[in-house]
């Protein structure tokens, strides 16, 4: 759930003035711009809107859209894998960090990209602990008083996803925050390795990741180490489950499979029609795996990634001009995707919070719920990207600016 880029700008050094005519017809030489920052890529912010549409509809599902309702034309088996877009989030946002920064001209400082990662994250991210205060209350009367207090230190320092029994503390959905921001320590020194640079070798080492990804998965079909008795599915609890499902290790493979999916972006250098076949191959397999394969094939594998392949296909389909990318494009998913991280963290509680204090009910507007439920949660998001997650990312970013520069000239003045 990583915020893609902004505008673009470019980085540029402007020459000295020129003190005689060699010098002048020195300086009359073009000078290479490189730019810090890439072109922005709308069709994967509108992507994201209808991922964490149907992340909501998958926790709160309307009868209407089950398969009874519209049994010849239904979405709900693609809102009964809702869960599975939770992996395709930390595969989109591999793949813009190395669309952003794999080959920016400076080396990636990383206390510098920790603290744009902290003020983007973390002021909405307390927001949603406070908001969440009722669930908190609740936790007390259902967890041992032990459990109770380590979830409440770990949960405000990210660290409740490490731990399977604790990860849906106090919010569910933000074990993937936690699972996030360890992926994201990594991710400078990450940024230092040799990476191939042929787009064949990228996508063998695209296909070993997903391979090795996919082990622990298999390996918990094959041995059931939960002793459930049955074939897992989205309700079944076990440490082992859950240690799959919450903890960080597990999206490891993912989320460098999406680092290998930017560069392969650069790398493969598509052009329109070459993006067409491949978003479009992969939009046809989503479907046909969705409609037809879902309910035959493992819970905890679809869970763990085995559909990444099929999620990088249509990232890479939308990201450049395409007829495709267009559809992804348009204004309202573009405006609502840019909120999709305060929708996320808060699509849950804010729900639940909504039907406990039986709110539509009061305000005379049941008769619309659930879809006015949905609608005001949306509205919610967006409000608090525009007056909450973005001035604290403007604010937080000046500051540490601030301090950067005051390091910096003190270091000067010492030497």
């Amino acid at each position: 759930m990583t915020q893609l880029a902004s505008a673009p700008t470019a980085s540029i050094a402007f020459p000295p003035a020129p003190t005689s005519t060699g010098e002048a017809a020195a300086t009359l030489q073009p000078t290479p711009v490189r730019s810090e920052r890439k072109p922005p890529l709308p069709a994967l912010t509108g992507l994201r809107t209808l991922l964490a549409l149907t992340i909501l509809l998958f926790h709160f599902t309307p009868a209407g859209l089950r398969w009874e309702a519209h049994p010849w034309l239904s979405l709900y088996p693609l809102i009964d894998i809702g869960y599975v877009f939770v992996s395709f989030f930390f595969l989109i946002s591999g793949f813009i960090l190395s669309y952003n920064y794999a080959d920016r001209p400076t080396p990636l400082n990383p206390l510098d990209f920790w603290m744009a990662r902290f003020s983007r994250l973390y002021p909405v991210y307390v927001l949603t602990l406070i908001v969440s205060i009722p669930m908190l209350i609740a936790e007390w009367h259902v967890r041992s008083h032990t459990q109770f207090y380590e979830g409440v230190v770990l949960t405000p320092l990210l660290l409740q996803g490490c731990f399977p029994r604790l990860a849906t503390f106090w919010n569910t959905v933000t074990w993937t925050l936690s699972c996030e921001v360890m992926l994201y320590l990594a991710f400078p020194w990450l940024m230092r390795l040799r990476w191939p640079r042929s787009w064949g070798k990228l996508l063998v080492m695209l296909a070993i990741l997903w391979v090795i990804g996919m082990i622990p998965h298999s390996i918990y079909v094959l041995h059931d180490p939960d002793q459930l008795g049955h074939m897992a599915d989205r309700y079944s609890d076990g440490f082992w489950i859950n240690t799959l499902k919450y903890t960080p290790l597990p999206y490891v493979c993912t989320f460098l499979a999406g680092l290998t999916l930017g560069r392969l972006h650069e790398a493969a250098k598509l052009g329109v029609r070459g993006r067409m076949i491949v978003g479009l191959c992969g939009f046809a397999a989503a479907w046909f795996v969705t409609y037809h394969l879902a309910t035959r094939l493992p819970y905890i594998m679809i869970h763990g990634g085995l559909l990444t392949p099929i999620f990088g296909a249509i990232i890479l389909g939308l990201s450049g001009p395409s007829p495709l990318a267009r559809v992804f494009s348009i204004r309202p998913l573009v405006a609502i995707g840019t909120s999709t991280y305060c929708l996320y963290l808060l699509h849950f509680n804010v729900f639940i919070l909504l039907h406990q204090n039986h709110v539509p009910e009061r305000l005379h507007v049941a008769r619309f719920d659930p879809w006015i439920s949905y609608v005001f949660v949306v509205l919610l998001a967006m409000s608090v990207r525009k007056f909450v997650e973005h001035p604290a990312q403007l604010a937080i970013g000046a500051w540490w600016k601030q301090k950067r520069a005051a390091q910096k000239e003190s270091a000067a003045a010492t030497v």
